[in-house]
């Protein structure tokens, strides 16, 4: 598939298979049998590589084989179960490439896709996990991990999900506003008491869905940031 010809032979091949499967039906086909077979090997090769951070480095060049079955299968797609379609979503979050993660995340949640059974979460339960983990764990930073997490939010606002996680969000929402990270704390006192506002809110909501989410020192500082603020005229 390393020949333009055949990217978009398997790129049709994709969205014929995703347009003949109907919603919450099997995809099949000798396409698709390539594809779980290329999975397959690929996981093989993973799961003989110990180091979590030479994993996602094997991902980063595995992800490539993919690219044409997923454009197709996300032009034609109708919601068929896929399941090179989820595992290959994953994979791009594990490695931060967010915004194609998300685009097919999209797919995913419209359609209601069930994720590879390892995973035990569902995909918007996934995507909470992974997004404010990252964005605590300072992979995922500045503009961009405002951007990330706001649209997962927005994308998963009307799915359930553990509190615990929903409130690990909020507060990543709320660190980013503040541009804290692990290694940068900010300094409060120049913080724009509209973006101090922002955090508070996202923190507050955070502490309301799980007591020890470890915001309480924050909202405090951003507290004492908003009550020397001056006010509106």
């Amino acid at each position: 598939m390393s020949t333009p010809f055949r990217r978009h032979q398997m790129r049709v091949l994709a969205e014929q298979a995703a347009l003949a499967t109907p919603n919450g039906g099997q995809i099949e086909g000798s396409a698709y049998e390539l594809m779980l077979a290329q999975l397959y090997e690929h996981r093989r090769t993973l799961k003989a590589i110990q180091s979590v951070e030479r994993k996602i480095e094997a991902k980063r060049t595995m992800l490539a084989d993919f690219d044409a079955w997923i454009d197709g299968a996300l032009a034609g797609g109708q919601g068929g179960q896929d399941l090179v379609l989820t595992s290959v979503m994953v994979w791009h979050l594990d490695v931060g490439n967010w915004t194609r993660g998300l685009q097919i995340a999209e797919y995913v949640l419209q359609h209601g896709l069930a994720l590879p059974d390892q995973y035990n979460r569902d995909t918007a339960t996934l995507l909470i996990d992974e997004t404010s983990t990252a964005a605590l764990a300072g992979s995922l930073t500045g503009p961009d991990a405002l951007v990330v997490l706001a649209r997962v939010d927005q994308m998963t606002a009307e799915r359930d999900a553990p509190d615990q996680a929903r409130a690990k969000l909020h507060k990543a929402i709320g660190y980013a506003l503040m541009g804290k990270t692990p290694t940068t704390e900010p300094d409060i006192t120049t913080l724009d008491p509209a973006l101090a506002r922002r955090a508070m809110d996202q923190l507050q909501r955070a502490h309301q869905l799980f007591g020890q989410v470890g915001v309480k020192k924050d909202m405090e500082r951003l507290e004492r940031r908003l009550k020397a603020s001056p006010g509106p005229d």
